[in-house]
């Protein structure tokens, strides 16, 4: 396991966990690779060394506390409701007290959602485009 620094096209720095160089290549031409702040999925690696985990205690460990992670999420998604694209819509209907306060999970783009936080209204993007079970 390899832990990279990468980057945005809008310049947000972050981290990513691969099992290698070329499985991000793999993830980020498929598109699959998106930055945590603003989903972007125009995703380069940062000139530096990888961090190399190697396996053993402290691998088992990393991944163990991943799958946690994982899990957790799927947890959160199973108990919440599922808005699909009216997120944007339902999430500001909340804040403004239009209807009741409810778990939800739906799509933003990186553009409704830089919207909605910058109305004050509180959303967690996650790069885990229609995942709803981690293993």
């Amino acid at each position: 396991m390899i832990v990279l620094n990468l980057q945005c096209s809008d310049a947000h720095p972050f981290e990513g966990w691969f099992e290698s160089v070329e499985e991000f290549d793999r993830q980020a031409t498929s598109s699959l690779v998106a930055c945590p702040m603003c989903g972007d999925k125009h995703v380069s690696r940062l000139p530096s060394g990888p961090h190399v985990k190697r396996s053993g205690a402290a691998g088992d460990s990393a991944q163990h506390g991943f799958r946690k992670v994982m899990t957790a999420l799927s947890e959160m998604a199973k108990s919440s409701e599922d808005v699909a694209d009216r997120f944007p819509e339902e999430a500001r209907r909340m804040h403004y007290g239009e209807t009741e306060a409810r778990s939800i999970r739906g799509k933003a783009s990186a553009e409704e959602t830089r919207e909605l936080l910058e109305e004050g209204i509180p959303v967690l993007p996650l790069p885990f485009p229609g995942k709803e079970e981690f293993h």
